[in-house]
């Protein structure tokens, strides 16, 4: 079976593509979504505005893409947990951990993720095109673990799992966006003592994790 490759001009449009998404990002960084248009990305990589809507036709369809891909990241990563034959507590916790770990990590893209008209602390599921985002597939792989969750009686039964990952999704969404703008969370100013960043992800994940758990015996 002969595996498809993509052709030169593929590989050299995919390329521009990935450096005006990185040129993106940056100027959202320092200026925020205000400062993002198609003219001051053509500054900052040295193309004209006309070279760049040959692959953005807006600015609007340039921060979806950015939405997409930092959602895509998002997914690698929490597949790779919850696809293991690890035990499903383990799983759990990494789960929601890892997703914060990611936005820790990318700040600014996170931020990004979350730009626009339709800005939320987490899913819309009645939004046009949701389940085949990659936003609604990352929501789809929290949903499911904590259906898995409800099934094998490791959380409560009564347990409404879109309701359960909605709120889940909010809590998460609650810290990586502290993190992103304070910068010495989970101390909230210089010089305060508080626990590491990684042990308080960890610790943040337990807590939410804890609260849907069934009580045995």
């Amino acid at each position: 079976m002969t595996v498809a490759t993509s052709s030169p001009a593929e590989r050299r449009r995919n390329k521009i593509r990935a450096r005006i998404l990185s040129a993106a990002e940056s100027v959202f960084a320092r200026e925020g979504a205000e400062g993002l248009s198609i003219r001051r990305l053509a500054e900052n990589i040295d193309y004209s505005p006309a070279a760049i809507y040959k692959y953005f036709s807006s600015k609007d369809e340039l921060v979806d893409e950015l939405k997409e891909t930092f959602f895509e990241l998002i997914l690698e990563n929490v597949h790779l947990i919850a696809d293991r034959s690890a035990p499903f507590a383990e799983r759990a916790r990494e789960c929601l951990a890892t997703y914060i770990r990611v936005a820790a990590d990318k700040p600014y893209h996170y931020a990004a993720a979350f730009a626009g008209e339709s800005v939320s602390t987490g899913p819309v599921d009645n939004e046009p095109g949701f389940e085949e985002s990659k936003k609604g597939q990352a929501f789809n792989v929290l949903r499911n673990m904590i259906a898995e969750g409800v099934e094998i009686g490791a959380f409560r039964a009564e347990i409404d799992p879109s309701l359960a990952a909605k709120s889940v999704w909010a809590s998460m969404h609650g810290l990586a966006m502290m993190i992103a703008h304070i910068p010495t969370y989970p101390a909230l100013k210089s010089g305060q003592p508080a626990m590491a960043r990684e042990a308080f992800i960890e610790f943040h994940a337990d807590q939410v994790i804890r609260g849907m758990e069934a009580h045995h015996g």
